[in-house]
């Protein structure tokens, strides 16, 4: 693909309204300075002096994160606590122009949290201590899940694509409930042209007549074969929109209209870091097929936007439209 059509893929993202339906975490960094620790005189334990937090939208807002910064209209369905997480949670999420409307708040719940304490000193580097936890782990109240399921079916009409991002492990316990993803999966049925892209980590075989995007080890472990080509045959099964299984640093294999193609991954010098390279994926995958173009061409760009973000050390980066475009020239003068 050459780098003109590459712009007019990404010139039409302003255009693309998106719908991110899943579990929104709050990525929660505690700053710790070790210079000034002090001792508890009660325990003799360190204690860790604060001196800074930083809030970002996780999970399933990593991939909203993504999607912004390539300048496509965002609209988030998920479920929260009416507690302290929350608010922080959806002031991250309206700091990058989503549109926060529907989520749901209930004080039934809590706000899902990955609390990472970030210790640093003056002879010691920023590191991450062990990280702490809140998810619920008892099944979504039913008036959550009503509350869900009202606001998927009122906006669903308006979006040209949707994201789908199941993340906690716990059976029924997260946003995607069996309820939940059984509507979206019927929706995906009545609805062939609009792309629907689903990530789950742990039930991709649940899901039907949708595009299903995961990665190498998750495509084998949930059918049971051998190869990605096998996996990507079998996932088409219940699922002939295709998939698109990310395999690292050797790219995507795009499976469509019953053809696999592998779509090389970009080569990277020096120091990464892979943390939310998927969800960018998912982020430029989605864009560019609601902008029109083909699953090979999606495929293109999802690499390209991974290849920025895992250059961005110690966060979990984005990539803009500007960015791609550099990196695909790049690629089209050395090739």
């Amino acid at each position: 693909m050459n780098t003109k059509r590459i712009e007019e893929i990404l010139s039409r993202f302003p255009t693309i309204k998106i719908l991110v339906l899943g579990d929104y975490f709050l990525d929660q960094y505690l700053m710790l300075n070790r210079d000034i620790s002090e001792i508890s005189l009660e325990t003799q334990l360190e204690c860790y002096q604060v001196t800074e937090i930083r809030n970002s939208p996780g999970a399933a807002g990593t991939v909203v994160n993504n999607l912004c910064a390539l300048d496509t209209q965002v609209i988030t369905l998920g479920a929260i606590g009416n507690d302290g997480r929350g608010f922080d949670l959806m002031q991250a999420l309206r700091a990058r122009q989503a549109d926060t409307r529907f989520m749901v708040e209930s004080d039934a719940i809590m706000t899902p949290t990955y609390t990472k304490p970030m210790l640093f000193g003056k002879n010691e580097p920023v590191h991450e201590l062990e990280r702490l936890d809140i998810k619920n782990r008892s099944r979504l109240p039913k008036n959550v899940e009503d509350d869900l399921m009202r606001n998927l079916q009122e906006v669903f009409d308006s979006v040209d694509g949707i994201v789908v991002l199941d993340q906690v492990e716990e059976e029924n316990c997260g946003v995607i409930t069996d309820r939940i993803r059984e509507t979206i999966c019927e929706l995906g049925r009545q609805s062939p042209q609009k792309p629907i892209l689903v990530d789950s980590r742990h039930r991709t075989g649940k899901f039907h007549h949708l595009i299903i995007k995961c990665n190498q080890s998750e495509a084998l472990k949930n059918t049971n074969t051998k190869t990605v080509e096998a996996a990507a045959k079998a996932l088409f099964q219940t699922n002939p929109r295709g998939s698109f299984i990310t395999l690292g640093s050797e790219g995507i294999y795009v499976y469509h209209n019953q053809t696999g193609n592998q779509i090389p991954g970009i080569r990277v010098e020096g120091p990464i870091d892979i943390c939310g390279a998927g969800d960018s994926a998912t982020a430029g995958i989605l864009s560019a097929l609601c902008a029109g173009a083909s699953y090979e061409e999606a495929a293109l760009i999802g690499n390209i936007t991974a290849s920025i973000t895992i250059r961005q050390l110690g966060t979990t980066g984005t990539a803009s439209r500007d960015e791609i475009i550099t990196v695909a020239k790049k690629i089209a003068s050395s090739g």
